[in-house]
């Protein structure tokens, strides 16, 4: 029996080859000596040379197949040994493939990054010296899709969420030949170790209140229990789903929106000293201090400005919701900023995009984003406080 015994380092051997100009003579070397290799592990894995008989034999060989390997820019055509069983996998094949992988993942990365394909394809022209078409890209995209659906269907009865937040944001999406605008909806809870996480995201035609309920009520297939409090701006649909939704959860309405619509309605004369007193109301940690600091603004200014008052008058009991809760949350509760700026985050990848092929390409390229988001939540610290301090 003939026997090949060397030691190679595959992966200083591919540097060094990349490194040349590659004749026909080196490639036909590195073509034999790669065979060479597989046919050593071959023997290695059977436990038995060729026509050899014994005891310890596991399977038996079945010829061969041609497969490429690529090579910086070239092929090489490798002739890969079978077993009858089809167990069998050179090592270096699974080098090849994580190497392949890895490329994979890098440009997925960089598709969710906010990195455009066609821009993907060229670096990869770069890194690789091979050409990678932008549908290439595209369908490279797809194998997002399964992870994506896992993690946005993944169940939510594993922890307590006692505050969650709500919004939508719109985007744009080619539907039968039109570019159409489509809601997204983000759903942000902070579960019982006081952190973040993206618990929800979906995409409708418009924003509504059956939707927002469709919303809910997916949440809520997953294990998603009544909340104490949920935030959000002030969406007629949004609001009027919430008893319907999770009952005995109040609705929270953001302070910051609040404010923005009675600054709408002030007079650009003396704004500077009404939206001071307007901001008094809010200093307070005590319900019953912003209530009277309310009628005395409403006492001072509805005659004057009955629309400003009015808007107040409206909105106020909606807005102090988060002062029934421990005092040190009270800055975290009465906005949904932190979840303006996840929005933001997704809006700044997805203006590369500008306007999505399709409604599940779209679910793609956000439910990954907010997969990248979630994951960098509170890494360094918890959202709300450890410790609750009592009113």
């Amino acid at each position: 029996m003939t026997q090949v015994n060397f030691s190679l380092n595959i992966d200083e051997l591919k540097e060094k080859v990349m490194d040349s100009k590659l004749d026909d003579v080196l490639k036909s070397a590195l073509v034999m000596v790669l065979n060479e290799i597989m046919l050593k592990e071959q023997e290695e894995y059977l436990k038995a040379s060729q026509y050899e008989r014994n005891d310890l034999r596991t399977d038996y060989r079945n010829g061969f197949y041609e497969r490429g390997y690529m090579i910086g820019s070239f092929e090489l055509r490798l002739l890969v040994p079978r077993t009858r069983n089809g167990e069998f996998e050179p090592s270096v094949f699974e080098r090849y493939e994580r190497r392949d992988q890895a490329l994979v993942l890098s440009m997925l990365e960089m598709v969710i990054n906010g990195v455009s394909t066609r821009k993907v394809g060229k670096i990869v022209e770069e890194l690789c010296g091979k050409s990678v078409s932008k549908s290439f890209v595209s369908n490279l995209t797809k194998k997002l899709d399964p992870i994506v659906k896992e993690w946005l269907n993944r169940p939510l009865n594993v922890t307590y969420y006692p505050y969650i937040y709500a919004d939508a944001m719109y985007i744009k999406v080619r539907e039968d030949n039109k570019v159409v605008s489509k809601a997204v909806y983000i759903v942000v809870g902070v579960n019982k170790q006081n952190k973040r996480e993206i618990i929800g995201m979906e995409i409708s035609h418009v924003e509504s209140k059956d939707a927002w309920l469709k919303v809910f009520e997916n949440l809520k297939s997953r294990g998603l229990q009544s909340p104490k409090l949920l935030i959000s701006d002030a969406h007629a649909g949004l609001k009027a789903s919430v008893p319907e939704a999770f009952i005995g959860t109040s609705w929270q309405r953001c302070t910051f929106h609040l404010k923005k619509d009675l600054i709408e309605k002030m007079p650009k004369k003396n704004v500077k000293e009404i939206k001071h007193e307007m901001n008094l109301i809010y200093e307070t940690v005590d319900p019953d201090v912003a209530r009277k600091r309310k009628d005395q603004f409403i006492e001072k200014y509805e005659d004057k400005h009955p629309k400003v008052c009015r808007c107040l008058e409206d909105g106020f009991e909606d807005s102090i919701q988060y002062m029934s809760e421990p005092t040190n949350y009270h800055v975290h509760l009465r906005t949904t900023n932190n979840l303006e700026r996840i929005n933001q985050e997704v809006r700044r990848r997805e203006q590369v995009i500008r306007i999505f092929p399709n409604t599940q390409s779209a679910v793609r390229l956000i439910g990954a984003v907010l997969m990248d988001v979630d994951e960098n939540l509170d890494l360094k610290r918890r959202y709300l406080p450890k410790k609750k301090i009592s009113n």
